[in-house]
């Protein structure tokens, strides 16, 4: 019996620390949103000057393949 009333105790505390991290944490967290937008436009940018320049996968032009 006292090993159920320790357990639930430490269910109880480990809760209640979980949720006051997750409010700590939730003050330094970026908007996504906007943090995705920024990066996929980036990608694009990028994308679109390897596009441009007419650079290879490889120094040789061909496709590396494995084994």
């Amino acid at each position: 019996m006292h090993a159920d009333i320790h357990t639930d105790i430490h269910l109880a505390l480990h809760a209640d620390r979980a949720a006051e991290l997750r409010d700590e944490a939730q003050e330094f967290r970026l908007p996504r949103t906007r943090l995705r937008t920024r990066i996929g436009w980036t990608m694009v940018e990028v994308g679109l000057r390897l596009a441009r320049s007419g650079a290879t996968t490889t120094s040789c032009g061909r496709t590396f393949r494995t084994a």
